[in-house]
């Protein structure tokens, strides 16, 4: 029997731009990088100079404290630029890349055969250990401790998020075989959670050998943390792993045919996007591939004044690299929007609003539920008091106070952390706080803090 569960807690942002299903552009970029900032709590070591040769799937750096943990090039070129920032911290390695790609070769035994140590070794040594998160924390794994289960999520409900259906409709071949084999790993313990809308006929549906969830309701029902919430919570001691479903389908590739392959289609909208869809490409592409497709396609809406800020993820928990940066290693998508570096006069005192969107009913959008928003990074206000309120509740589907939880961290008060639910969280987990938060606390950097601490100190 399928586990049917109902949210009614959360909130769909409605913001203009939502990828429709269509390939807009097949993008080849010169130049790639792997940036270390994208994986949590990690401290890289460099095994690559400038100028060294690189093939798709050779180690750039390793965990300094588990070097046996290897990240690796998405694609064979030359390391052209090693960028570091305060006190020398290694931010990216760029790698400019060859015309054509050339793959490292790795000696795959069927998955028949496979046993646990050999699956472990090849992911390892592959660099695609580094996909697997673990919770608590949102870190990477211990090869040496296995969890109690794997959770992936089949669907995502952040703002702009692309359809897996669509994007993986051509890869489940590859997601079934990385079940195979991960279930080698955890036996029997692999669970993969479905959007109630689509499940029936969702491509995932035919997965075998797992266990589905099916979740019904708004964002954030699609995070794989509110769903280990409800299936298998995690408590002190536990660890589960996470695999997001896309990188899966990459793990497939690799089993199938022994290379790294570290394409994916990605969803590309926001209210700057002209036609909103998708992009074939490989992960750790160069975003000026996207600005220079302004001239040329016609992609990107121009307004005199507004400057676009190109976000790698999504509007919530995505980061701002700029229109130079590049895609980060877990992101599926592109969100594009206006930067909102202006000031409105009288903005706060003003009754009708046609144009913004509230939550608390301040304006008049609770009437046109159907409308899209074309929402900007405009704070529309600076940090206040902490107000209490119960709407930070009202969007987080678990059984956490978050306003005691992030008031717990900010006072380091261990005890209390544990007992509000920090084994819980991560940072995308608490993001509809933040945006809804009428003090503008931002919720998701004092969350990653506490998880930084509670690393140091139950380490």
């Amino acid at each position: 029997m399928v586990n049917y569960i109902k949210l009614r807690k959360g909130l769909n942002i409605p913001i203009d731009g939502v990828p429709q299903p269509q390939i807009i552009k097949s993008i080849v970029s010169e130049t790639y990088a792997l940036k270390p900032t994208d994986f949590k709590g990690l401290i890289p070591k460099l095994v690559v100079r400038e100028g060294d040769a690189v093939l798709a799937g050779t180690p750039i750096f390793i965990d300094k404290q588990r070097p046996e943990i290897k990240f690796t090039s998405p694609v064979s070129g030359v390391v052209s630029e090693i960028v570091r920032g305060e006190k020398r911290k290694l931010l990216e390695v760029r790698i400019k890349a060859d015309s054509q790609i050339e793959y490292r070769k790795f000696d795959v035994p069927s998955v028949e055969s496979l046993t646990p140590e050999q699956a472990k070794e090849l992911l390892l040594e592959s660099g695609m250990w580094a996909g697997i998160q673990q919770r608590p924390y949102g870190i990477i794994p211990s090869p040496d401790v296995d969890p109690k289960a794997i959770y992936i999520s089949g669907f995502s409900t952040a703002p702009l998020a692309p359809d897996y259906d669509y994007t993986l409709r051509d890869d489940l071949d590859n997601i079934q075989t990385a079940v195979n084999v991960l279930s080698k790993i955890v036996p029997n313990k692999v669970h993969i959670g479905l959007n109630a809308l689509t499940h029936a006929s969702s491509i995932l549906h035919k997965i075998k050998g797992v266990e589905f969830h099916i979740f019904d309701g708004p964002h954030p029902a699609g995070n794989v943390g509110v769903q280990i919430h409800h299936v298998c919570p995690v408590n002190k001691g536990d660890i589960v792993w996470t695999i997001d479903i896309q990188f899966l389908a990459i793990i497939g590739r690799l089993f199938r045919k022994g290379i790294c392959d570290y394409s994916k289609t990605i969803a590309l909208g926001g209210p700057r996007v002209k036609n909103p869809g998708y992009i074939r490409c490989i992960g750790g592409f160069s975003l000026s591939n996207i600005s220079d497709l302004t001239a040329s396609d016609n992609l990107i809406k121009l307004q005199e004044n507004c400057d676009i800020r190109y976000i790698s993820g999504d509007v919530l928990t995505g980061t701002n690299v700029g229109k130079d940066g590049f895609l980060g290693f877990h992101d599926n998508q592109i969100s594009l929007i206006t930067e909102g570096n202006y000031k409105e006069l009288f903005g706060w005192a003003k009754i009708i609003r046609p144009k913004k969107f509230s939550l608390s009913k301040t304006y008049f959008s609770w009437l046109t539920p159907s409308k899209r928003y074309k929402m900007d990074s405009n704070l529309n206000g600076g940090p206040r008091a902490f107000v209490l309120t119960n709407k930070y509740a009202d969007v987080l589907p678990m059984d956490i106070l978050p306003v005691y939880l992030i008031k717990a961290i900010l006072a380091k008060d261990i005890d209390k952390m544990e007992q509000l639910g920090i084994y819980e969280v991560i940072e995308e987990d608490l993001a509809l706080c933040e945006y809804i938060c009428p003090s503008k606390i931002e919720f998701q950097q004092i969350l990653s803090e506490g998880i930084e601490l509670m690393i140091k100190e139950m380490a």
